[in-house]
Parts: structure tokens; C-alpha cells; sequence
């Protein structure tokens, strides 16, 4: 019996690893946003990060303004279970889940928008990277006509699971493209051990309608007619490896509108970084699904692993064992030798009382004169 057990332990063990495993470190098609009460247990929450003391444009009253203060940007990833039911066929079929993102800068001081955008896309289900889909869209502040021209890839939302230590592509919704985003060492996030990747854009033209262009010289740059808008950004992004789940983001964004004629004007400058309770949010989901994929993937298997050899090493050794004492029962029912008995100590033969020699008496010669006289 437990020899059975150990062979069935070692093929849960070999099961577990490379069956159960793989098939947990896929994004799931169940995934959803979290409600407002944060439920359902691993759901997504949405994210969101501050810049302090930002400089900015906002439309205000149909005209572009320049502004000042503290930004609040929060991004909403919702995963679309019955477009992807419906849309992920051919070689995306069971390889990818759709999923929808939803982005929104406010002013903290009134609550009014800065910027909105809106995106659906294609993710592999087991890197995390965008995948081809012919229904993929970004809508950036309304502007439907530059649907058409986005092609996602590389990673947007998240990273593979057991991200490594190498470099990756990220897609950037400005220049519409991924560029490289490149590893740049470990660090502890609210104690959570984090690979932090970096991605350095330099000043970078924007493709910007031409319409776009002569509203901010009117509005900025008078006695401009159009002009160009410069763009770059330092975003750096800590990562918990096995979960591939971002824990902390920040962004350094720069736009600045460059006119044919006039000085520079910022559109924006902004420090990004996620706030504290987004931090801890992330952090916590991202360990809870880490222990849970060490679970399956590493501690179960072994554990098993360990526990089918050493029942297999007890089984066998009871079944030689049997086998041992049975065979010998067996020689000595057909008439084996026997176990020769100790040797006794050798007893002193008793004599007969009826043998008991009389002392010896030396023999003499009596005369018959003598025998007379006795």
C-alpha cells in the first residue's frame, strides 16, 4: 500500500509540475474589475498616480489654457470576457483574452479633466504582450480618426509571469509604439521584492493634426501660425517577477509646443508616481498571487515529490523484507535443516553400587601351622 502511494504521489508531483502548473501562469478569462467594494477576491483595481506641482494644458471654455497644480491620473483595465469569447478566433483562440483600458488626468482642486483616453487590445495569455487583432483601437481625447494607425505590442498592462532579468518592449500611447524598456536592477517595494525596468524616450516630434497645431499658436504663440510638439519621458516601472503584476509606476512626461515663431511653451510637466494606496494594493495582490503560483509551480511538486520517494523507499523495503521472512518459513516447512542445539556439558557416568571394588589388600602365604592356629 505504500508503495502504491508513493507512485501515485510522484505522478501527482509530475502532473502538478508540468500540467497544473502551466496552465495557472496564463491570464485567466475570468478576470474582472473590481466593484467598489473591491470584490471579487483578485480582481483588478484600478491604479492610480499623482503628480505634485505639475505644469499643464487644459481647454477651458474652448480655448487651450496653461495651468498649475496637482494631477490625478487613474487608469481602469477590464477584461472583456465575451469579446473574447467572441473575437479571439484562429490563432488567438484559447492563446488570448481582450482586454479594455480606460484613462482619465483630473484636477484635484475641481475635479475637472485634463485628458481621457480610451483603448481595447489583444494580450497573449502567457506573456502578457499585445497580440495582433484587427478590432485593436486607442481613442486619445476623441480623436476616432487615429484609430486606424495603432498597432499595440510588446507589453502595455503587464509583464510575463516570471518576468526576468532582461529587456523588454513597452508600448507608449504618445508615439503610438513600443520601444525598449530595459532592466535595471531589484528593489523592495513595501517589502515586496520588485525588478524595476526603465524606458528613456528623448525629445520625440509627436504626430499631431495639423488643425491640433494652429489652435495652440493662436492660443500660445501669437504671431505663429503652427508649429510642433517635442515629447519625451523617463517611465520606470517596478514589477513583482513571478506574478509579472506592476507594483509601482512612475513617469517623468514632457510636452512642449515648439512654434514657427516665439518662444516655447510648456504643454507639460509632470511627475507621476503612484500613490500610496495604490502601492499597497498592488503590492498585496501581487504577493497573494506569487505564493500562490510558488504553491503550484515550485512547493506542492516537491513536496510531493519528497513524499512519494520516501514511501516508495519504505514500500519496497517492507515488500523485500516479506518476501525474506516468507521464503524462510517455507524452507523449514519442507524439511530444511534444523538449528543445531547448543552443545551440553558432559556428565560424569554414575557407577553401579554393585560394582564398588573393596580396597586392595597385598596378598601373603599362610602356612598350614598358622591357619590352624587362627
Amino acid at each position: 500500500m505504500l508503495f502504491g502511494i508513493g507512485v501515485l504521489s510522484l505522478a501527482v508531483a509530475a502532473g502538478t509540475a508540468y500540467y497544473v502548473a502551466p496552465s495557472v501562469t496564463k491570464l485567466p478569462y475570468d478576470l474582472t474589475f473590481c466593484n467598489a467594494e473591491g470584490k471579487p477576491d483578485g480582481c483588478l483595481k484600478a491604479s492610480v498616480a499623482v503628480a505634485e506641482n505639475a505644469t499643464f494644458m487644459q481647454v477651458i471654455d474652448g480655448k487651450p489654457t496653461i495651468q498649475t497644480g496637482q494631477l490625478k491620473a487613474t487608469t481602469e483595465v477590464v477584461p472583456q470576457a465575451s469579446t473574447t469569447e467572441k473575437e479571439m478566433t484562429g490563432d488567438l483562440a484559447g492563446e488570448a483574452v481582450v482586454w479594455q483600458a480606460y484613462g482619465r488626468v483630473v484636477r484635484t482642486d475641481n475635479g475637472s479633466d485634463v485628458s481621457l483616453y480610451s483603448a481595447e487590445l489583444a494580450l497573449d495569455r502567457e506573456t502578457a504582450a499585445a497580440r495582433a487583432w484587427d478590432k485593436q483601437f486607442l481613442d486619445t481625447d476623441g480623436e476616432a480618426s487615429d484609430n486606424d494607425s495603432v498597432t499595440f505590442e510588446g507589453q502595455t498592462y503587464k509583464f510575463p509571469f516570471d518576468a526576468g532579468r532582461k529587456d523588454y518592449l513597452y508600448f507608449d500611447r504618445d508615439l503610438r509604439k513600443a520601444l525598449p524598456i530595459e532592466f535595471d536592477g531589484t528593489e523592495k517595494v513595501n517589502g515586496t521584492e520588485a525588478y524595476r525596468y526603465v524606458q528613456t524616450i528623448p525629445d520625440t516630434e509627436l504626430n499631431t493634426a495639423a488643425g491640433s497645431l494652429s489652435a495652440l499658436a493662436n492660443a500660445l504663440a501669437p504671431g505663429a501660425t503652427t508649429g510642433k510638439v517635442i515629447y519625451s519621458n523617463t517611465r520606470t516601472i517596478w514589477v513583482e517577477p513571478t506574478s509579472g503584476n506592476f507594483v509601482k509606476v512612475r513617469e517623468q512626461q514632457k510636452k512642449n509646443f515648439v512654434p514657427d515663431q516665439g518662444s516655447t511653451v510648456a504643454l507639460l510637466d509632470a511627475d507621476f508616481v503612484y500613490d500610496d494606496a495604490t502601492i499597497a494594493n498592488s503590492t498585496k495582490s501581487a504577493g497573494e498571487t506569487r505564493d500562490k503560483l510558488q504553491l503550484i509551480s515550485r512547493t506542492l511538486p516537491i513536496a510531493l515529490a519528497v513524499l512519494g520517494g520516501l514511501l516508495l523507499l519504505v514500500g519496497l523495503w517492507l515488500i523485500v523484507a516479506g518476501r525474506r521472512a516468507a521464503g524462510d518459513a517455507r524452507h523449514r516447512a519442507d524439511g530444511g535443516p534444523t538449528p543445531v542445539d547448543a552443545p551440553t556439558r558432559q556428565e560424569a557416568p554414575v557407577a553401579d553400587p554393585r560394582a564398588v571394588d573393596e580396597p586392595t589388600v597385598p596378598t601373603q602365604r599362610v602356612t598350614p601351622d598358622e591357619a590352624e592356629k587362627r
